[in-house]
């Protein structure tokens, strides 16, 4: 039998005092590589605009997210509203950017997790989460007290910190980042100036790696824990897919879950920028996935 590993840290009261950890950075906040340091304890808003309680815009059971994770019953995800990247291309800019949705409180955001668990999700899927970490993990203690017992995913750009991320070592069991540019003048020209991306998000999916390894599923194929990463390929090479794909092979495991996604679309203010102004190519897709191939991944969607 399966058990989430949050579930040993609530029993040893560690998980409550990392909540604790991380509702204090709101008073200096340093969740994300921003670093922005305002107190939103007292309404000071950063880069991402986001308050100290959760918004959320929905939660559902999703049956577009990867095989491993939807099943047959769906991955049950909570999409947050704002965003700590801001992709000037976003396909949900109406959560992202314009902030859609509903601010809860800890206790509510609880009952939808257990609300997810109790229609058969798979998994708590939570969606853009680095801006409202603490609120995730208080709410988290607060399932577990009601009997939450099914895995966490941690959906999230890929712009994270590591010393935040070594904070849910043992709390989360499947990663899911995104890994979206390898060159920090691209990143820094689409993603509202953040130049370390490349370096934070390499950075990120190690300490990730680290903390959970390659995936691992159940009999039935579901994901129980582990890495899987979710590369878009865009327009003119802007992702810079070789670079990523020869990471993972060397630095990770060649056996590491990579999603090379062929769904761009302009959307947002896309249109603004000629190189991201259409659609990909077919070629365009078929040569990200020789890449992966000739850098020996094995375990593509």
């Amino acid at each position: 039998m399966f058990e989430p590993a949050y579930i040993k840290l609530y029993e040893d009261g560690k998980l409550q005092e990392i909540a604790n950890q991380l509702y204090a950075i709101y008073d200096n906040c340093v969740l994300c590589p921003r670093e922005c340091k305002v107190n939103r304890t007292n309404g000071e808003r950063g880069v991402c605009s986001a308050g100290i309680k959760a918004k959320v815009c929905s939660a559902h059971p999703h049956f577009g997210e990867e095989r491993p994770l939807v099943g047959r019953h769906g991955s049950g995800t909570i999409f947050f509203s704002h965003c700590n990247l801001l992709c000037n291309y976003c396909q949900n800019w109406d959560i992202s950017h314009s902030a859609e949705g509903q601010e809860i409180n800890d206790e509510e955001l609880a009952g939808l997790m257990l609300r997810m668990q109790k229609i058969g999700c798979h998994n708590i899927n939570v969606v853009t989460p680095t801006h409202y970490l603490p609120n995730i993990i208080q709410a988290l203690v607060l399932a577990v007290e009601k009997g939450l017992h099914i895995p966490l995913v941690y959906n999230t750009s890929g712009y994270e910190r590591v010393e935040i991320l070594q904070l849910l070592d043992g709390i989360v069991d499947i990663y899911l980042p995104d890994s979206k540019y390898s060159d920090g003048k691209i990143a820094a020209k689409f993603s509202r100036g953040a130049r370390d991306y490349p370096e934070k998000n390499r950075a990120a999916l190690k300490e990730m790696h680290r903390q959970v390894g390659v995936l691992k599923t159940d009999d039935h194929h579901i994901a129980l824990r582990g890495l899987m990463i979710r590369h878009l390929v865009l327009p003119n090479d802007l992702a810079g897919t070789e670079a990523l794909v020869k990471f993972v092979a060397a630095e990770l495991d060649p056996g590491t879950y990579v999603n090379i996604m062929a769904q761009y679309r302009p959307c947002f203010q896309a249109h603004n920028h000629p190189e991201l102004s259409r659609g990909l190519t077919v070629e365009e897709y078929q040569k990200a996935i020789s890449f992966a191939q000739n850098h020996q991944l094995f375990n593509l969607d």
